[in-house]
């Protein structure tokens, strides 16, 4: 079959991309080659200024492959640098490599089963040392070490002979044809050899808590609890950066996070942004740019299968029908975000829009459980087989809004006899090992469940995906079924969108019927920043704002 230049694999004809443009939207687009932007002509000659952006979580985890959440990639993109980006229209653009390997240009093959990356010359890690193909292939072995704690081995675990062929091209082939990899590895953030490689231990080395990246800004200092500075990278071969320093401030409370945004002691509202009560206000404020961005983010009531109160998937049916997902959305949101069924952004070429629709009915989720054989004790809590219906719910301490749909929530459970305790913690505390080994009952979160526009979700829905029962991933609800598994690998695959249509729409149904998540909107978030700031650019196929804060910069 012909090929096209824009294209990573010749299946894709231009006939097809155009298709699935239109079908996907701009923001999740097929991916395509073009080149790195230049910067604007009001850029400073050098950087000047600092920005301060504030986070509603504390970032933590500085190695970007030790398992993480998105607020950790807040510093990840300022830092460090993947082979290639993913930017706002779903193309890929060189970052490391010299070019994004296509087959036209010979970096893949026909059958996409052999790579080759040729990377840019000259490159420096922030500790002066020269960046080469070393530092590749030191990274791709990294993310499959048996003993790393590594956040993602999907797509990794798949390569095979990887060669140096010299310090700027590297070489390898996959084990089989995997149309996700191209995604996975714009989210894949190359790291030092030199730095990392000679740790007893990578999970505890010193570079975790000082990391050297090659990215537009340097690690410079951390208070915890509070802040971190970042500096900018004098040598950085990209475009950027402009601003002297960045501060992200660590702001829990997200009343006090729009306060501070309000009084003009941030100058953005990073990750949970400004919340939907205020957004009426934060719109007219002088000197502020207020606007509204649809996200591929998907709030859900998860929940954890390995526990016993929920293996029974009639629980998990009365649980959802006992959640007024409609009254949360206008009470509480406002009427922003979408009611949703599935963890696939709408906007996307793979969303399934046939799902059963949710019902909100007390009656239905009684009945449900009465003929499950669910029945009240003495107590009011419905018990079988010695296990009550009785569990903790959390989520981030401080996010007034999720703190309220969980009482709401709460009392619903009750009136079905179903006893929720809320227990919140704060975010380091809520997202770290207590979420990531599956430590919990049940949590309210926020989540990004596609590696750029690819809609491969092998990471959090693959039986080989939960850190809990020894895997390696995001599968903290301990999701495992055979018939995902096989969806997952049918998806993977195939090159061809409209052939990998079908797996990800019956994917979609499976985990829908299956329910080991709750799903109740999409995000529809408030954005604020102070007028301006340039080069701020949302990105709905990267997990955060920061994706590209090298490129930021005041309006002189």
């Amino acid at each position: 079959m012909a090929t096209d230049k824009t294209t990573l694999f010749p299946e894709i004809s231009r006939r097809k991309a155009l298709g699935l443009m239109a079908a996907t939207g701009a923001s999740l687009a097929v991916p395509a080659l073009i080149g790195r932007g230049s910067a604007l002509a009001a850029a400073p000659d050098k950087p000047t200024g600092q920005f301060i952006v504030g986070f509603s979580q504390e970032p933590t985890v500085f190695n970007p492959h030790l398992l993480h959440i998105e607020v950790d990639e807040g510093v990840h993109f300022a830092i460090f640098d993947p082979l290639f980006n993913v930017d706002p229209d779903g193309k890929f653009t060189p970052a490391l490599a010299a070019e994004v390997p296509t087959v036209e240009n010979g970096g893949i093959s026909a059958d996409g089963l052999n790579w080759k990356i040729k990377l840019r010359d000259g490159v420096k890690w922030h500790d002066g040392q020269p960046f080469t193909a070393e530092d590749v292939k030191f990274t791709l072995d990294l993310m499959v070490e048996p003993d790393f704690r590594s956040w993602r081995r999907a797509g990794h675990d798949l390569v095979r002979d990887i060669k140096v062929v010299s310090p700027t091209e590297i070489t390898w082939r996959m084990e089989k044809t995997y149309a996700p990899y191209p995604s996975i590895l714009a989210s894949t953030f190359i790291v030092p050899k030199h730095a990392l490689g000679e740790a007893a231990d990578k999970n505890t080395a010193p570079f975790n808590n000082a990391p050297i990246g090659t990215g537009a800004f340097k690690w410079g200092k951390r208070v915890a609890g509070d802040h971190i500075e970042l500096l900018a990278n004098a040598d950085y071969f990209g475009e950027g950066p402009y601003l002297e320093r960045v501060i992200i401030k660590y702001i829990p409370d997200l009343n006090v996070l729009y306060t501070q945004f309000k009084s003009g002691d941030i100058d953005i509202t990073g990750l949970q942004w400004i919340t939907p009560d205020h957004y009426e206000e934060a719109k007219g404020l002088a000197d502020r740019e207020v606007q509204l961005v649809a996200g591929s983010t998907v709030e859900s009531f998860t929940l954890n299968m390995g526990k016993p109160q929920f293996k029974d998937p009639a629980v998990r049916s009365a649980l959802y029908h006992a959640i007024d997902k409609q009254a949360i959305i206008d009470a509480l949101y406002y009427g922003l975000p979408t009611p949703t069924e599935t963890y696939m952004p709408q906007q996307s070429f793979y969303y399934n829009p046939d799902l059963p629709k949710h019902e909100f009915s007390l009656e239905k989720a009684k009945a449900v459980l009465d003929g499950a054989g669910w029945l009240a004790g003495g107590d009011g809590v419905r018990a079988k087989d010695g296990v009550k219906l009785a569990f903790t719910c959390s989520t981030t301490a401080g996010n007034h809004i999720r703190e309220q749909a969980q009482q709401f929530i709460q009392q619903s459970f009750k009136d079905i006899g179903v006893e929720m305790t809320i227990s919140n913690l704060p975010p380091a505390v809520m997202w770290g090992d207590y979420w990531m080994t599956s430590q919990f009952d049940s949590v309210i979160v926020g989540i990004d469940f596609l590696t750029g526009p690819d809609p491969d979700t092998s990471d959090y829905f693959a039986s080989t995906s939960s850190v809990a029962t020894g895997g390696a991933g995001q599968n903290t609800w301990q999701y495992h079924s055979p018939e995902v598994d096989k969806l997952l690998q049918e998806g993977g695959n195939s090159l061809v969108p409209d052939e990998r249509k079908a797996s990800y729409l019956k994917l979609q149904e499976v985990v829908r019927n299956d329910l080991p998540l709750l799903p109740l909107f999409q995000y529809t978030t408030v954005r604020g920043r102070k007028k301006g700031l340039t080069g701020f650019t949302p990105n709905v196929n990267n997990r955060i704002d920061t994706w590209n804060i090298g490129t930021w910069y005041w309006e002189a």
